[in-house]
């Protein structure tokens, strides 16, 4: 479940030790909290039920649909659920659709999110595979739920913005630059997008 707050600590001090204004901002802000989701398909859900919405609005859908299919929400119960009681929860019919690609997909069998591919371009293909799922949010999966330790998510406007503080850059960075500034810091990519996260959230810098 996600990278441990020791791994994030030893990745970020790799990326440290070849970068000193990583150090530097390390040594003023401090290291950044472990970010953990659960692995499975209810978290994948929990991203399409979030998709366009409130944290408030996300979770009042949540809670509906926890009454109406049972707490472990299982793919199967979400299949079985009819257009108007899903809809009563709060899923558009275009939310609907992604959550039942999603049930779909790993009731057959054809997603096994058990054994996805230990290469991350492979494994975020399979995820992708669901509608509703882009590179973005498969890489949030891997990262948060997976802890794989060099995902990362360069699409990711918060990581443009605190990478781009990091380095003291005029101008925040395309994902293309992004991933090209990482580059050099693989395989601990993962410390450095949650650590981009918390100097994004902090004015101070």
């Amino acid at each position: 479940m996600g990278l441990s707050a020791q791994a994030i600590t030893d990745g970020l001090d790799h990326i440290a030790a070849i970068n000193p204004a990583i150090g530097f901002a390390l040594g003023r802000f401090g290291y950044p909290e472990p970010r953990l989701r659960e692995t499975g398909y209810r978290t994948l859900l929990r991203t399409i039920v979030g998709q366009q919405v409130s944290v408030a609005s996300a979770a009042s859908v949540w809670a509906k649909l926890e009454a109406l299919l049972g707490e472990n929400m299982p793919p199967e119960a979400l299949l079985e659920a009819d257009f108007d009681s899903l809809r009563a929860c709060g899923l558009s019919r275009q939310k609907q659709g992604y959550a039942r690609s999603l049930c779909e997909l790993v009731v057959s069998g054809a997603l096994d999110l058990d054994a996805l591919p230990e290469d991350d371009e492979a494994a975020i293909a399979e995820l992708v595979k669901i509608k509703g799922i882009g590179r973005w949010s498969a890489e949030i999966y891997l990262l948060f739920a997976e802890g794989r330790a060099d995902v990362f998510p360069a699409g990711d406007l918060a990581v443009q913005v605190g990478l781009g503080k990091l380095l003291g850059l005029p101008e925040r960075p395309s994902e293309a630059e992004t991933r090209a500034l990482a580059e050099p810091w693989r395989p601990h990519r993962g410390s450095l997008a949650i650590f981009t996260w918390h100097v994004y959230n902090n004015p101070a810098l």
